[in-house]
């Protein structure tokens, strides 16, 4: 099969996998096509937004039609690295020859991760996900585990909660391959989403993709070609973030401290093929980069003191660059 079959073998397994997420999830359209596209690049998500807006009901339910390995970790303050990564115990076979130490695998050993409130357990436990989130292996008593592919970490955080919380650390903020902001539903939709969870039915999920055809489609991301505008536009519009930059704004040296490093431009552009080959064209274009920039640069975007007394925000300076940025 050529990469032309499997783009088109892609558009169908997205129509499916939304088709059964729409059996139980109603609205949140922009937030599927943007969680599609971080599991079509391999990318994790930090998902941002108020109790009930069915964030950890969305990952069960990929999960389950992707036919994956799902984990829920609930972070709390009193977590500890070993209740994520697992343990070593030390075990008696009962033929008394001896004991050894086993290893207890933790939740981090599935497919998809549903890091829950993540902000709310100490820098410690936190960093147990960076090894994982970024070289896909985990170390315990000087052993390493790889884990099994694909694996996702899809952490939540509560933006109107900030007693008893602890900032992610922009070293483990640059992990994630996208912020998205889960917004409240609708009037019509919320009335749809009272009937239906009041309404005693529990719509079956049916199974639309299993892992070796998700790591096909991931393959087959990086393929996509991408001329060499687009490309520079991706680098532009990264370093712009940068108030040491020369080409950076005057705006962004007014109110930024750090901005993007070189995994955002890594990001914008395997994002931009993938939006582009759902969108059904085998062409990357600058509008594809645009239509993710917010989501992969939001959370890299430190503002300053001058910048928070104004009230600006990282999703303001995003849309400046956007419309000051030069195409080429």
């Amino acid at each position: 099969m050529d990469d032309l079959e499997k783009a088109q073998d892609l558009l169908r397994a997205k129509e499916k996998v939304t088709q059964e997420l729409r059996k139980i999830i109603i609205g949140q359209e922009e937030v599927i096509e943007n969680l599609f596209i971080a599991l079509l690049c391999n990318g994790h998500c930090l998902f941002v937004g108020v109790p009930g807006l069915a964030k950890t009901l969305l990952m069960r339910a990929l999960a389950q039609v992707l036919n994956l390995k799902f984990s829920r970790i609930q972070f709390t303050p009193d977590l500890m690295p070993s209740d994520i990564t697992g343990t070593e115990i030390l075990y008696d076979d009962g033929t008394g020859e001896g004991r050894s130490f086993r290893f207890i695998k933790g939740p981090i050993f599935s497919n998809i991760i549903l890091a829950d409130e993540i902000n709310r357990t100490p820098p410690k436990t936190q960093a147990a996900l960076l090894q994982a989130m970024q070289e896909k292996q985990v170390t315990v008593g000087g052993s390493t585990y790889d884990l099994s592919p694909p694996f996702l970490v899809f952490a939540t955080q509560n933006p109107i909660e900030h007693e008893g919380t602890y900032p992610l650390p922009e070293a483990q903020l640059d992990r994630f391959m996208f912020i998205i902001n889960v917004p409240y539903p609708s009037f019509d939709q919320e009335v749809e989403i009272a009937l239906s969870t009041t309404s005693g039915e529990h719509p079956k999920l049916e199974i639309a993709l299993n892992a070796e055809e998700i790591q096909n489609f991931q393959d087959l991301i990086p393929r996509v070609p991408v001329s060499d505008h687009v490309a520079q536009y991706a680098v532009r519009l990264t370093q712009a973030t940068r108030p040491d930059n020369d080409t950076a704004p005057d705006f962004i040296k007014e109110w930024v401290d750090w901005g993007a490093g070189p995994r955002a431009s890594q990001y914008l552009l395997l994002g931009a093929k993938a939006k582009a080959l759902l969108d059904n064209r085998t062409t990357v274009a600058i509008s594809d980069i645009k239509s993710i920039a917010s989501q992969t640069l939001e959370h890299r975007i430190i503002l300053n003191f001058k910048a928070e007394a104004e009230n600006i925000t990282p999703l303001d300076i995003v849309e400046k660059l956007l419309s000051s940025v030069k195409e080429k």
